[in-house]
């Protein structure tokens, strides 16, 4: 399972600080786990995580590998706001089936279950998360979501990771305009592959770049695609591979 880090905002001011720079609403967390993101004043991904109510503030659960630069970029935006942004000794625990007490439907999508926020390290999960998301199509951290990456392209709204009406936040109104005045000319999609191609493969189609093999688990995978060039028998490496969703 990849690692994560849960952090905690507490302070007068958590709130309405994390809601003029995340994607999602913040009030969400008042009902459930809330998925959201950071982004870039250009509209580009920097991180994304969930957000849930804490005893005294508010839990943010991101990739581990991500979390030193996102409280970095917190901390900057910060100023004189009364908030403040800790380390927890709180572990991630994640399952299939009915939701625990202490847990929260994962919101991106039903097949991914629950998560939970415990004291002790997880030690019986094992699940094939890389199949659950590439039969459903969820972007990972890292992988399919890297910096520089338009949020909307990887299905963001799908996952309830935005909402276009809480109003402004950094990078708000590049995403708008993508949503209200273009089509997505790029994105993510699930293809089948056939043939020896790893993840970070070109994908050509005529020798033309169509995209980049993204996530795979044996024939599938997620790819990141030039919608205009994914059609028919595309290439990666030795691998033939074929857009499945339209």
């Amino acid at each position: 399972m990849t690692k994560r880090r849960i952090l905690q905002l507490s302070g007068s001011d958590a709130r309405d600080f994390l809601q003029g720079l995340i994607t999602n609403d913040i009030a969400g967390i008042d009902t459930g786990l809330v998925y959201a993101a950071i982004l870039t004043p250009q509209g580009k991904y920097i991180a994304d995580f969930f957000l849930s109510a804490a005893p005294d503030g508010i839990y943010l659960d991101v990739d581990d590998s991500l979390a030193d630069m996102l409280v970095q970029r917190l901390t900057m935006y910060k100023l004189r706001a009364d908030v403040t942004i800790a380390p927890t000794n709180l572990h991630l625990h994640r399952g299939l089936g009915p939701v625990p007490e202490d847990g929260f439907a994962d919101p991106r999508h039903d097949a991914l279950g629950w998560r939970a926020y415990r004291d002790s390290a997880q030690t019986d999960d094992t699940t094939d998360w890389t199949a659950v998301r590439v039969a459903h199509l969820i972007p990972e951290t890292g992988i399919e979501l890297t910096p520089d990456t338009f949020i909307l392209e990887v299905g963001f709204e799908r996952l309830s990771g935005v909402d276009f009406r809480k109003g402004c936040y950094v990078g708000q109104e590049v995403t708008a305009r993508m949503k209200h005045k273009t089509e997505l000319r790029k994105g993510l999609a699930k293809v089948a592959v056939s043939g020896p191609a790893e993840t970070g493969s070109d994908i050509t189609a005529n020798g033309k770049p169509a995209g980049t093999l993204l996530s795979r688990t044996e024939d599938t995978a997620i790819a990141y695609l030039r919608f205009d060039r994914a059609k028919g028998d595309l290439q990666a490496g030795e691998a033939t591979v074929t857009r499945l969703d339209p």
